[in-house]
């Protein structure tokens, strides 16, 4: 098993599955993709997450994916599986049974659908906590899970458990961000889950991203955090304008639709999704035509 001191600052990648035009899962393209996002310095990659049509893909679609990406990282960059759902017993379950050890940490994402209230989610996370032989990234994305942590129940987890070690913060409230910025523990990780929202959570304080849009530019978009994490807004700044309005379009028409437009406009994947996941409309798509370049 790697090590588990690894810092996740920086730019986490949550990588796309790319599928071919008959729906399977297009293991050429995934070795092309990983290729790419290693040349353009990504820190660390999320393997399984929801940009990767996790909900998707059957159990030995995933086991495959997992196989291949940790076969041609070669262990060149950290990886983080995705494990996280709605029923807390099956997690514990798979924590304990799978075999973890081609990555560095697990990002889980909070209860989906249930809606927890806080006393919930913290239970949840205790008993992933207590199973887990990887250090836990939380996953807080409202939009997705209907259901928000909060700030304090962030920092109670963060305080109790020292395997949790970062939150992705999906959010969109970045009063909610600073408050846990303000009050965390030494060593917990604010990770931005908002790709355009990276820049100003970094000047507030957080740590780094898991980005979409780094998916087609990971140079562009992993030197800007790299830039705002040294104070160098003014070459932040720059590369943050010239992704704002890309990035703003590849969730214009739902995720990772927009994404793997943009890769396949670069040749790097095929635009396939699946049901009940379609292509972006037609306005979206002009619209990235106009707008996207090249990596």
């Amino acid at each position: 098993m790697l090590s588990k001191s690894f810092n996740f600052t920086g730019t986490g990648v949550a990588i796309i599955t790319p599928f071919t035009g008959k729906g399977e899962v297009d293991f050429p393209a995934l070795t092309k993709l990983v290729e790419h996002l290693i040349k353009g310095r990504v820190e660390y990659i999320v393997v399984l997450g929801t940009t990767g049509e996790t909900a998707t893909l059957s159990k030995e679609e995933k086991e495959l994916v997992i196989k291949h990406i940790i076969k041609i990282n070669k262990k060149r960059i950290p990886l983080v599986l995705g494990v996280g759902g709605n029923n807390t017993a099956e997690i514990v379950q798979q924590l304990k049974k799978d075999d973890l050890s081609g990555f560095e940490a697990i990002l889980s994402v909070s209860p989906y659908y249930n809606k927890p209230s806080q006393e919930g989610i913290y239970q949840h996370y205790k008993a992933i906590a207590n199973a887990s032989p990887l250090p836990i990234i939380l996953y807080n994305v409202p939009g997705r899970t209907a259901s928000n942590i909060a700030w304090d129940t962030t920092i109670r987890l963060a305080k109790e458990f020292k395997n949790i070690i970062a939150i992705k913060e999906a959010s969109g409230n970045i009063e909610q961000c600073m408050k846990i910025i303000k009050h965390r523990p030494d060593n917990f990780l604010i990770i931005s889950g908002d790709d355009n929202l990276t820049l100003p959570l970094i000047a507030s304080g957080a740590d780094g991203v898991i980005s979409v849009i780094a998916n087609a530019y990971p140079k562009d978009f992993s030197d800007m955090v790299r830039s705002a994490l040294i104070h160098d807004f003014k070459t932040a700044q720059k590369l943050h304008y010239k992704l704002l309005e890309i990035t703003e379009q590849i969730f214009a028409d739902g995720n990772p639709g927009g994404i793997k437009f943009v890769l396949a406009n670069n040749k790097i994947v095929q635009p396939y999704v699946r049901l009940p996941l379609v292509e972006p409309n037609d306005k979206v798509k002009n619209t990235l035509k106009k707008i996207a370049y090249k990596s």
